[in-house]
């Protein structure tokens, strides 16, 4: 059964729960040649660097109302990039109920239905709570397909919720698939000594995500409301394969060619989605 809205909680001291939103954002395409996916690799490695990633983390921490006290970054040779921010709880969150279940704010200038781009390595350090971006761009080594997935992580106690960024990291990668795990951790207590195990009301994260949004994707929801474990999957519904090709066009291609690499990513898909491999011809 659903959690019923909470009423203002007074609570004694510092909130110790723990909220962790996890989520795994997939971007799929097609790399013709060994030379195209070598310079797919090396366009995710110039695309997501730690500069980029250290605005996409900004803009998580005011969103979700913490205040950066510290930020360190560093990108590798021949690939790869590390952020670390030092966050603490700011008072912006002061006016940021904790009971309101509604998608938090997009990137500037986004239109949901627009597919975008952004991220490799992060690590933001809350106070006493964290944020952790790392990417993982591969390539199949005979069919062409290319993936290129993101693994996000933001952790936080007291007030802050991460759920406010939610709308704004999926509009912030490209995203095929989107897998989404939110729990909340521990108790705390209100002024009369009552333990408290969820400060805010949640039914679906799916109410987390704007309604544009939720209308280009398959949804599916896996809850477990009495240990407050919450989970959805996104699988994008369309996709126009010119967007999908790295190195060539359609123009370039012959139908019966066409049709192959469509089948291939819509494979890729299904096969990310559901976390397994599917038997020959079952993807369509």
């Amino acid at each position: 059964m659903a959690l019923k809205p909470l009423k203002k909680l007074q609570l004694q001291g510092f909130n110790n729960l723990t909220k962790t939103l996890s989520f795994n954002i997939y971007d799929i395409c097609y790399a013709r040649t060994a030379n195209h996916r070598r310079e797919y690799i090396q366009y995710i490695d110039e695309m997501y660097n730690a500069e980029r990633l250290t605005q996409i983390l900004e803009q998580v921490s005011n969103i979700i109302g913490a205040n950066i006290l510290n930020i360190a970054r560093q990108d590798y040779d021949p690939q790869g990039a590390s952020v670390t921010m030092l966050i603490s709880e700011d008072e912006i969150a002061s006016h940021m109920p904790p009971t309101a279940e509604e998608p938090g704010p997009l990137p500037q200038g986004v239109d949901p239905a627009e597919r975008l781009l952004k991220s490799d390595a992060v690590v933001g350090h809350l106070d006493k709570s964290h944020i952790t971006v790392h990417t993982y761009p591969e390539s199949h080594p005979d069919n062409g397909i290319s993936t290129f997935r993101a693994d996000i992580d933001v952790s936080t106690c007291g007030r802050i919720s991460p759920l406010k960024a939610l709308n704004y990291l999926i509009h912030s990668f490209d995203s095929d698939i989107v897998t989404i795990d939110y729990r909340v951790r521990g108790f705390t207590r209100d002024v009369h000594g009552k333990k408290v195990f969820i400060d805010h009301k949640i039914n679906s994260i799916q109410n987390y995500i704007a309604k544009d949004t939720r209308h280009l994707y398959q949804l599916l929801d896996v809850n477990v409301y009495q240990e407050n474990i919450f989970h959805t999957k996104m699988l994008l519904k369309e996709f126009d394969l010119n967007n999908y090709l790295f190195g060539t066009g359609v123009d370039n291609l012959e139908p019966g060619e066409k049709k192959t690499i469509r089948k291939r990513l819509r494979r890729e898909m299904l096969e990310i989605y559901y976390g397994r491999r599917l038997r020959k011809g079952a993807a369509t």
